[in-house]
């Protein structure tokens, strides 16, 4: 059961927590309590539900399983030019190359990295490059190292996810 929902606000930060609440509610869970891993991961004190939260310029994503997942929105927009060759790995950078050098093509792959990080709970303490991802297109999901990874994209944005479920195939635009 991992469920994303996406919402578009002027304050993404503060709808991705509204999204959160409002599904935690309907799945029962009326007056959260949090804590937080030692990495800094938030988590339901009851453990019954995981969740896992990001927001990028105008976009907010939540997503619920009952097991442990990260989840990634970035808006697009261009970035440095060099920042593709410091953040993929040698394989992720041949691919972002022969697909043209795309920015869509970057942020697919580093919303899954982000995804993945955030499903650890470690964030980003190593090099980016050395954390390796699926190649995967947007609408596409895929297993890499035991974890299930999906990818999701639209005008201006991309998404994803990793978790130990397999994600729903839609994400939920609210």
């Amino acid at each position: 059961m991992l469920k994303l929902w996406m919402v578009e606000s002027d304050d993404a930060k503060r709808a991705a927590h509204a999204l959160l609440e409002q599904k935690l509610s309907e799945y029962g869970v009326p007056r959260p309590e949090f804590d937080t891993l030692p990495g800094g991961k938030p988590i339901l004190k009851d453990g019954a539900l995981h969740f896992s939260l990001s927001h990028s310029g105008a976009f907010a994503l939540c997503g619920l399983g009952k097991r442990p997942l990260g989840v990634d929105v970035e808006r697009i927009k261009p970035r440095r030019p060099n920042l593709p060759r410091y953040a993929l790995s040698e394989r992720e950078f041949q691919w972002f190359t022969q697909r043209g050098s795309n920015w869509e093509d970057f942020y697919t792959l580093w919303t899954l990295k982000e995804s993945y990080v955030k499903y650890t709970g470690s964030g980003l303490d190593r090099a980016a490059r050395s954390i390796e991802v699926p190649l995967l297109s947007p609408g596409e999901e895929g297993q890499w190292n035991g974890l299930w990874f999906r990818a999701w994209g639209g005008t201006g944005w991309r998404a994803a996810c990793c978790g130990e479920e397999r994600p729903e195939a839609q994400l939920i635009l609210e």
